[in-house]
């Protein structure tokens, strides 16, 4: 006998918890939300590219296209051990739902479903149309999900208008924060290329980490922009260097330094390149560059989706957000460049991608309502 499909947004939050869905998994929640979307009138298509499932659904034809974006996948639990709950059995504590996507984010796709059928039931004839774009390749190497949906789209002159990603936004209450915009994402994988020799005839040998550490000292020194009234300056951190056999007698040969730039709409990625490149070649370093582009900075400015967001806390919470950039990359970065406004809100992170992530109950059903006012506001005239 087929269980009846959950509809209010706990049940539904634990049903999609109890999914083991580690990147680049689905297991079952896509076909769990098309369960529901479906008799509201949503067309359903999925999306399987390589290894990743996606789920575009539509209710509608014509514009404007309000979107949900979202991820199914979530990251490794870690030591089951130091769980205080086993990761996939949603338990409630004290208030709390515990468990892995809890708060990242599968609460959020919960309060989504929820607005969305208490809106289709409130308001069957809105104006234009409602969309959901979900992975389930967003915490892993984010190669055939939300960009490859978007590249189809694209392909067929389907338009999004507005965006709202799920991740979890708000720092202290519900709402405290929305995320209007994304710094850029570069990261750089160098090799710098010597001699390797023995440590006793450094005459017969080119140390790589010797010659580079003055260019390095230098890249981690130098201010690339003053950034702007929404994003912090460009930072520059190195995440990994590695050189040398292990061996305490041996000159290395090649040094090996991965390093990222987050970076602000002042700057373009080619900026930056240009830049590494001339301090690189001034310290006269034999080196190879490998350069991996992770995302484009975007910003939605004041408009209507940001006023959406603002006037839908404030009536459901109370609390007054303010729009930042901070944190890293999301989802939001491949939907931006297609001229959609994107922003994101969702629960309180204090436990994302740690081991007893957890949500408050009271915090998802706010949200459920905040999505839903969004809904009357937008698409409602």
């Amino acid at each position: 006998m087929a269980h009846p499909i959950p509809t209010d947004v706990i049940t539904l939050a634990k049903a999609l918890i109890s999914r083991e869905s580690v990147t680049p998994e689905d297991a079952g929640c896509q076909q769990l939300m098309a369960d529901i979307l479906a008799p509201l009138g949503f067309s359903i298509e999925s999306m399987v590219f390589e290894d990743t499932t996606n789920m575009w659904a539509r209710r509608g034809n014509s514009g404007p296209l309000f979107c949900f974006a979202g991820h199914t996948d979530v990251v490794p639990p870690g030591p089951l051990t130091d769980w205080h709950t086993p990761p996939f059995e949603p338990t409630v504590i004290d208030g709390m739902l515990y468990g892995r996507g809890a708060a990242d984010m599968k609460g959020s796709l919960a309060a989504m479903l929820v607005a969305v059928t208490r809106f289709v039931q409130q308001h069957p004839q809105h104006d234009g149309s409602i969309a959901f774009l979900i992975t389930s390749d967003e915490e892993g190497p984010f190669i055939n999900g939300t960009t490859r949906v978007i590249d189809t789209l694209e392909a067929r002159q389907e338009k999004i208008t507005w965006a709202l990603v799920g991740e979890p936004s708000s720092s202290q209450h519900l709402g405290d924060v929305v995320k209007n915009g994304r710094r850029g994402s570069l990261t750089g994988n160098l090799t710098v290329k010597g001699i390797q020799g023995h440590v006793a005839y450094p005459h017969l040998a080119d140390n790589p980490v010797h010659k580079a550490a003055p260019a390095l000292a230098e890249l981690a020194a130098t201010r690339w922009d003053n950034g702007n009234a929404f994003f912090p300056p460009t930072s520059f951190q190195i995440a990994n260097i590695h050189a040398g056999t292990g061996a305490s007698n041996v000159v290395p040969g090649t040094l090996d330094v991965m390093f990222n730039f987050r970076y602000s709409t002042e700057v373009t990625a080619e900026q930056l390149i240009s830049r590494v490149n001339e301090i690189l070649d001034r310290h006269r370093l034999d080196y190879d560059i490998n350069w991996v582009f992770n995302g484009l900075p975007f910003l939605t400015g004041e408009g209507p989706l940001l006023d959406a967001a603002r006037d839908a806390i404030f009536t459901v919470t109370g609390q007054v957000t303010s729009p930042q950039t901070s944190g890293g990359t999301s989802d939001g970065r491949f939907i931006a460049p297609t001229g959609a406004q994107v922003i994101e809100l969702g629960p309180i992170n204090a436990t994302i991608h740690k081991v007893n992530e957890c949500v408050s109950l009271a915090d998802l059903e706010l949200l459920a309502q905040c999505y839903e006012k969004m809904l009357e506001q937008l698409l409602c005239k």
